[in-house]
Order: structure tokens, then sequence, then C-alpha cells
């Protein structure tokens, strides 16, 4: 169950020749896509392009009609290795994920598929995921393009040249017979806008018509003597091929004035932002028109040496927008100005931050700076500049900056994988610190206070591969943890399997809730419920076993704490042999609650009698101790004050956003804290026979309150 339907978004993407297509970047993309005639299309989810795969699976309807397969591939290596199918054939591929970390995983299979070239269109769509909004190490694809010889495109961020981009990419992959990467920014995926759509393509040629006639062809396989002219069919034929392509079709463009004693050349994704910059410095208007000359890289890679060249030729000065580091476009630039004897100088990360986000307010500076140095002249006129951050210059902003901490990322309310570490913190009372590897995925939130747990992340899936070098006999076993989504992804092999071949004496935790819930809420191969279109309800135990783990637990209900505890404190001092894996299992409540919530307002409102929990604290009960509080950690738990004159600290409390999961009172019962908590039904549509209860257990309630107040003792 995916975190955002499209089902209606998607019926835009039967729009015809001329019709108005409205929305946003990644809808765009799928249209584009249609409209370009591909085949296949495969992927995996992760920010941000998570709904780009959602878009896919909710528009199955629209790409069977037309006879494009697509399917949500096990992981980027796998999505990868689908554009095997446009080396041998004319078949449109396209393939998307989360770059660089997807990039990563796909590398071994996009280096043989650049190595091999390809004869249909082979699109690689990367969700880039730079600057402070990432979730990722700050790395580019960059790096990986100029290695492999994989051209870049980095379009404009508007609906017309992402589509174009698209089309665009397709065409140069098969002139040039080389694979095309084309990255989208956060705010690419989301932007919104309109073009004017074309009709939907049906596949020029077929999977069908592929696998009816076979072809192989001994040169296109990556093995010695065809692997060494391949490099040389690169450098000799295939970049010729898309320099000449890239120059033809003019798909790198050219802004404001035709001369000038200064320029600017920047990547495609930059485009908007440096026009507010300039628009800042009075030298653009609102519509993009520019006063200083603008080379727009909507290629990045490669570049078109002539056209850097006669750019730059007769000015003073060109300023290299180029976001991230290292600075491989103004090296390069460098390079093609001193080899053309071109004068003018290059400016860039001298006057622009080395790394981090390039937003209107750090390129203003940048450009100012730029200009001073090179073109006093252009700002005479500029308009009183805003604050960079008119916010955060608000005096007592800064104030509270000083004394409230950072907010960082956190478990939801209701989380089922908060009990499972407030158990991992009962048995560390007990049995002292482990070494504790961490994984990738919503679990990772616990190396954050209030459980400080987990020491490294090396990737999807690695956790217990990470704790491989600790596989020796010692007083206390290393713990791993990694969530069903990596398990499936790269976990089994790499960490359950290898962990199994090596005998490794350490604990493996899989924390299975139901999804693939830190990419959106995807299903996967363990996913309870019943996918129509995939195979789903395949036990993450019966998968263990399979590659020889015997010792294995399962536990169903990760909100039980105190057998979390018990079976974490088991497998710690177990003495079989091999890896003890733990499986603890609830469904993701974000997921959980998106799928009852609209059933349970609906029952609501159809008369049906339904029960919702919540939970509260008893402040008479509460010590003011807030130990639940340190061994929960739950948005909804919080303080307030007392008017008890005996409390000095103020008490817990339990805010409207509970979402009645249990785990704060179960957490209190398994650490032996107090018994403030309770839980309170609330019935929607009661019976006569609920009215009455409730009036029987009003007065009894009442009785008691009114004998308590009589025996207490009071001060006049």
């Amino acid at each position: 169950m995916a975190e955002r339907s499209f089902a209606r978004e998607v019926e835009d993407l039967k729009l015809g020749e001329g019709e108005i297509f409205r929305g946003e970047g990644i809808l765009a993309i799928t249209k584009a896509l249609l409209q370009s005639g591909v085949s296949y299309v495969g992927g995996y989810q992760g920010s941000p392009i998570s709904h780009l795969m959602d878009v896919l699976a909710d528009a199955k309807d629209v790409l069977d009609d037309l006879g494009v397969h697509f399917e949500s591939s096990a992981s980027e290596a796998a999505a990868a290795a689908m554009l095997a199918a446009s080396i041998n054939y004319p078949l449109r591929g396209a393939v998307t994920w989360k770059s660089t970390a997807g990039t990563n995983v796909a590398c071994d299979a996009l280096t043989n598929l650049a190595s091999s070239g390809v004869k249909g269109g082979a699109l690689i769509i990367l969700g880039e995921d730079f600057g402070e909004g990432s979730s990722i190490p700050q790395e580019r694809s960059h790096a990986f393009a100029m290695k492999s010889q994989i051209w870049l495109l980095d379009p404009r961020p508007n609906l017309e040249s992402i589509v174009k981009a698209v089309e665009d990419g397709f065409e140069l992959s098969e002139a040039s017979n080389t694979p095309v990467m084309l990255e989208v920014r956060i705010r690419a995926c989301h932007v919104h806008g309109q073009f004017v759509a074309k009709a939907n393509r049906r596949p020029d040629f077929t999977i069908a018509e592929a696998l009816e006639n076979p072809v192989r062809d001994v040169n296109r396989i990556v093995l010695p003597p065809a692997s060494f002219g391949h490099d040389k069919e690169k450098i000799e034929k295939r970049r010729p091929a898309a320099i000449d392509f890239i120059k033809q079709r003019k798909l790198n463009e050219h802004f404001g004035p035709q001369d000038g004693d200064v320029g600017i050349i920047l990547q495609g994704g930059m485009y908007n932002t440096v026009i507010r910059a300039l628009q800042f410095l009075g030298l653009a208007d609102a519509y993009g028109v520019s006063a200083v000359p603008l080379y727009v890289l909507n290629v990045t890679y490669p570049l078109i040496d002539d056209e850097v060249a006669a750019f730059s030729a007769g000015k003073k000065a060109v300023l290299m927008v180029e976001e991230g580091h290292p600075d491989y476009l103004e090296q390069a630039v460098n390079t093609i100005l001193r080899r053309r004897d071109v004068h003018a100088a290059v400016s860039g990360k001298d006057v622009l931050p080395m790394g981090g986000d390039y937003t209107a307010a750090v390129l203003m500076k940048g450009i100012e700076s730029f200009l001073v140095t090179h073109q006093a002249g252009l700002l005479g006129n500029r308009p009183p500049l805003p604050s960079a951050d008119p916010v955060l210059a608000d005096p007592k902003v800064k104030a509270l900056g000083d004394v409230v901490p950072a907010r960082p990322a956190g478990f939801c309310t209701g989380c089922p994988e908060r009990p499972i570490f407030a158990a991992m913190k009962l048995v560390e009372k007990e049995l002292g610190q482990h070494h504790i590897s961490a994984d990738i995925g919503c679990h990772l939130f616990s190396i954050l206070p209030p459980f400080n747990i987990g020491g490294s992340t090396m990737g999807y899936g690695l956790g217990p591969a990470s704790a491989s070098a600790f596989n020796v006999k010692a007083g206390k076993k290393p713990i791993s943890i990694m969530g069903d989504g990596g398990f499936w992804h790269n976990g089994l092999s790499s960490s359950v399997g290898n962990a199994v071949y090596n005998k490794h004496d350490g604990v493996i935790m899989v924390v299975d809730n139901f999804y693939s819930s830190a990419t959106g809420g995807q299903d996967i191969l363990s996913s309870r419920a019943d996918n129509p279109e995939r195979s789903t309800n395949n036990p993450i135990s019966r998968a263990v076993k399979g590659v020889g783990a015997k010792w294995v637990r399962e536990i169903d209900r990760t909100y039980d704490v105190a057998k979390m505890r018990d079976t974490l404190k088991e497998a710690l001092t177990s003495k079989e042999e091999g890896p003890k894996v733990i499986i603890a299992s609830s469904e993701c409540m974000l997921n959980k609650q998106r799928r009852v919530k609209p059933q349970f307002s609906k029952s609501v409102k159809d008369g049906k009698r339904m029960v919702r929990e919540r939970f509260g604290v008893d402040e008479d009960v509460c010590t003011g101790d807030h130990a639940c509080i340190r061994l929960s950690g739950c948005p909804s738990l919080s303080v307030k004050h007392t008017t008890d004159p005996l409390k000095d600290d103020p008490v817990a409390a339990i805010d409207n956003t509970c979402v009645g999961c249990g785990n704060c009172g179960e957490v209190s019962e398994a650490a032996v804290l107090c018994p403030s908590f309770y839980r309170a039904d609330i019935v929607y549509n009661p019976t006569g026979w609920d009215r009455f209860l409730a009036r029987m257990r009003g007065a009894l309630i009442g009785f008691l309150q009114r004998r308590r107040d009589r025996r207490r003792t009071v001060f006049a």
C-alpha cells in the first residue's frame, strides 16, 4: 500500500495530441515515457522518485493498453539489468531509482550495459538527492556518468523541458548507441506546471516480437576481446555521435543577450534558482528575461567544447554554476578554454560554496561577488537586496535558536519499531552495552534519542554484514538490525546467507513492518496484503531457514515489550552456534492508519457501532520521573504541569495524536515503572446496552470519588 494513490491523476496520462496536461513533474515524466513509445519500464522506489514508481503502478491499465511491460524491481541492480533487453533489440526501455544510493547498487549492471552499448533507447531516470533535504551521503551522479561514458541530462525544472528531455534522451541513446541518464532533483519531481501533450505511442517493436525473433551478437557481450573493442567504440564512434546529436538538436540553450563582458554557464537544474537570484539583483524580470548571457547545460555530460568556447569567446569572465562537489564542470570548462586559447577567466567555487544547496540566497551572494569583480557596472541600478533569511534574522528567533535543539527525524506515533528498541534498552540495563550495527530504513532512527542505539550504517540490507568482522569468541555477541525492505533488497544473501556460511555467532534482528515503509509503503515479498499483481505473503522466516539458519524466533506483535525483551535476552545468552535470527513483526502504523481511518469513518457515518482505543495517564498516580518517555519516545507522550503541590515535576500526559497502540503502557509494565497508564474505549453509535453500562460505571465511579473526598484531610 503506497503512501499516495494516483488513481485519479493517471487518467490524465490518456490525454491526446494537442491537449493540455497539467500536473507535477513525476506525472509529466510518465506521460513523456508513453509519448516516446517505451516498451518496458522498471525501477526501485526511493526519494525523490518514489511517487514515479507509484504512478506507474497505478497506471497499469494505461500501460497494458499500450503493451508496455512494467515491474517493481527487487533492487536497483535488478532494474539496471532489465536494460539488457535494449542491447540486441530496438526496444525502448526506462528504469528509475534514487541516486546516488541506487546507482551504487546498480553499478555492476550499468558498467556492463555501457560497455555493450544499446540498440534501443535506454533511459535511466535518477532522483538526484543532493543538499540539506537529502537522506543519503552527499555525492553526485556526474562521476559515474564520466566513468562509464553514460550521457547525463539535467533539464531545466519545468514540465516542458523535462518532457522534452525524456524524448530527447531516447533519441540521443539510439543515435549514439549509449545508455542515457536523466537526473531530476527533488524540486523538479514535484514542480507543477503544464505542457501540450502528444498522443501516446505503442512501442514500434514489442517485447513479444523480440521473443519470437531472438538475436545474438557476440560482439555485444562483455568478454575479451570484445570488451576492448567496446572501449575503442566509445571514443571513436559513440561519443562523437552523441556530440553531433546534441549540437544539431540544440539540446543546450542560450538565454539573455548574445554578447556581454561576462556570462553564466549553469546546469539545467539550476536555471530557476539562477533566474531568481538575478531577479533579486535587478538583472532579470519575473518572466525570466536575463540581462546577463546564460548558457544552460541541459546535457552536463558530455560537454560540447565548441559551444563552451563560442559562448566564452570575447568575454572577460564566465561563472560556472555547478551544485555540489567536486567541481567537475568547472575543471572541464577551464580545460576547454585553455586548449582553445580563450582568455575568459573562469569563476565558480571561488565565489560559490563547494557543497550544500544552491538556494536563491546563496546564488545571489555568489553572482553578486562575481559581478563586483568582473563587471560591477551591471549592479549599478540594483534594487535593495532581500534578506537571505528574514525569519532567522529576527532577534527573537535567533534567541530561540540558541536554546531550542534541532528537531531530528524520528519514529511516527504508534510505530511498531519503537517497542523493539525499548526492549533493547531494557536488556542493555541487565546485560550491558553491545556493539550494534544499524541499517538503512525507519529503524535507523533508533540511533537518535531516546534510544541511542547503533554505531554504523553501510547500505540497504547490509546491517548484519557490517557486523561480520566481530565474529570472534568473546563474552558478548554483536547485534545487527535490518528491515524487511532491506532484507529482500540485499540482506538475504549478503547478510543472513553470509552469516550462516561463516557461522557468525551474532544476533540478527529483522524488523518486519509488512512494507518497504522507508520508501513510501510499497508491497514487498513478505507483505501480508493480498496483491493481485504481485506475489506477497512469503514469510521471511521461511527464507531465513531456507539458507540454513537454525536459531530463528518470530514475534508477531512487537508491542509485547516483555516478550521482545525476553527473546532478545535469550538470543544474547544462547550457546547454540550460528546466527540467532529474530523476526519482529507488526504493521507499519502509518500505513495502517491510512487504510483503517477511512474505513472507520465510513462505518461511523453508516451508523455502525465502532470502538476506538485511547490511552491516558492518571495524574494522581504518575510520579513525574518520566522514565516512560525515556523508554518510549512516542510523539504523543509528553508532559504537563500538575496542580498537586506535593509534586515538583510535571506529570506525563498523552495528547490527541495517540493512535491507541498501547506501547507506553507495555513499556511501563515491562520496565516495572508505574501503573499510571489506563486505556479508555471511545464508543461511536453506542447501543442501549453501552449506554446502560456507561450509566452504571459513572454511578460507581462517582460513589467512589465522593467517598474518597469525604475521607480526605483538608486544611483550612
